[in-house]
């Protein structure tokens, strides 16, 4: 029987961290594998003849090394920081060597430690990190490609959030990210600086501003406290709930053409979805807040619409969604091949849009449009005909009540034509 590997969670205070069974393992190991400041932490434990192994840049080579010493019927003990299952070492070396080749031995988390110093309970916290490349600072419309993405996803939907930082993405650099996206009136922020350690220093909770201009101490953890959270319906805006354009006030899908469109969408939680035609964001704005895992491209030619659009945007803060001041079909090739695509407004380039979305939808994916002209349904149909493609037409006209006097009246909407396609599962290229 080949003895597992024991990753023992480890905190910076050394050696006292350390409960009798994960010493008595440490001591007993030999090979040791952690990072070089680390094995500098525990080297008046680790036997003089034992050999220890810096895994820093080398994460993975470190399932070899533990394959090799095992097959040498060596015990190998590797050093993780806290508890090796949340944002550590441990599930990565589960599913390289199995379940049955590693003991783990946890540790407290150091956002444990941090909520126990700032008193703060923590069942209810969302643990993040963000120890990714650096890849700068954010800016709005930054899309999944930057390592900021995924957090700032996290600190929109939750009210308290604990983030491992890294040298690169400091708590300025999240303190900035929140100010840009025009969050930090919402939120406050505290820093753990050096847990455990002699120069431990705690800052209590502070403005986002503050934080963004200052440097802290490494290691720290951050943690971060939504104040207000916007109390918007999930779905189904009211029109007036939009910025649009004046004095016409009507480049915006109307809320019962919206709410079909968007159903007819058929949106998952990750879906990637494209908005072309965006007019005043409407549609595609509501996606991204359904797809929370996802994220929405946008393009609209008109300018004013454009910042129309990113007005929405922050009001509504949506950050997972994409806007390209442009006229399609250009720039589409640099989107990712999306879910869904929606189609508000083609600037007369309808046939060669759908003939691009089809062939770039993924299979079971969905396009639908809206029309109100005869002319640009059929276009649409012959296009769609030629494909093969399976397709339904909804025409929906509503009314709505209008006062009259001391009465109601109802007042009609234009009607609008929504047509659905979807693409095969079975399609492995083209529609």
């Amino acid at each position: 029987m080949v003895e597992p590997c024991l990753v023992v969670g480890v905190l910076d205070n050394g050696v006292e961290s350390l409960a009798p069974e994960a010493l008595d393992g440490v001591q007993a190991a030999d090979l040791i594998i952690g990072g070089r400041r680390t094995l500098e932490l525990f080297h008046a434990v680790i036997r003089a003849d034992a050999e220890c192994k810096d895994l820093t840049g080398c994460l993975s080579q470190v399932p070899q090394w533990v394959v090799e010493a095992q097959q040498g019927h060596r015990r190998v003990v590797i050093l993780a920081s806290g508890d090796p299952l949340c944002h550590g070492i441990g599930g990565y070396l589960v599913e390289k060597l199995g379940r049955p080749a590693v003991r783990l031995l946890p540790n407290l988390s150091l956002i444990q430690v941090a909520c126990a110093r700032l008193k703060q309970p923590w069942q209810a916290l969302r643990i993040a990190s963000v120890h990714s490349r650096d890849v700068g600072e954010w800016h709005v419309g930054a899309g999944p490609e930057h390592g900021l993405h995924g957090l700032l996803q996290v600190l929109v939907r939750e009210k308290l959030v604990g983030i491992f930082t890294s040298p690169e993405n400091t708590p300025g650099r999240i303190a900035r990210m929140l100010l840009t996206e025009e969050l930090a009136g919402d939120c406050e922020m505290a820093v753990a600086e050096c847990l455990l350690q002699d120069g431990e220093c705690i800052h209590d909770w502070m403005d986002v501003a503050a934080v963004s201009q200052r440097v802290f101490a490494e290691p720290n953890v951050v943690l971060v406290r939504r104040c207000a959270v916007p109390k918007d319906a999930l779905f189904g805006l009211e029109d007036a709930r939009f910025d649009q354009r004046k004095p016409d006030k009507g480049l915006i899908t109307k809320r019962e053409v919206r709410a079909v469109s968007l159903a007819r969408m058929a949106l998952q939680r990750d879906s990637v979805v494209w908005d072309i035609g965006a007019g005043s964001g409407a549609v595609g704005l509501e996606a991204a807040r359904l797809c929370t895992r996802g994220h929405v491209y946008a393009i609209e030619k008109n300018a004013e619409d454009g910042a129309i659009i990113l007005r929405n945007r922050a009001s509504l803060q949506v950050t997972n969604y994409t806007l390209v001041q442009g006229k399609a079909p250009a720039g589409l090739t640099e989107w990712p091949d999306p879910d869904a695509i929606f189609i508000g407004g083609s600037g007369g380039e309808l046939r060669e849009l759908i003939q691009i979305c089809l062939a770039r939808l993924r299979p079971g994916g969905h396009l639908v449009m809206n029309f109100a002209t005869l002319e640009n349904l059929g276009t649409a149909l012959a296009c769609l005909a030629a494909s093969a493609t399976v397709w339904d037409v909804t025409q929906l006209q509503a009314a709505r009540s209008r006062p009259i006097l001391e009465m109601h009246r109802l007042q009609a909407e234009n009607p609008v034509w929504i047509l659905c396609a979807e693409k095969s599962v079975s399609a492995a290229g083209g529609a």
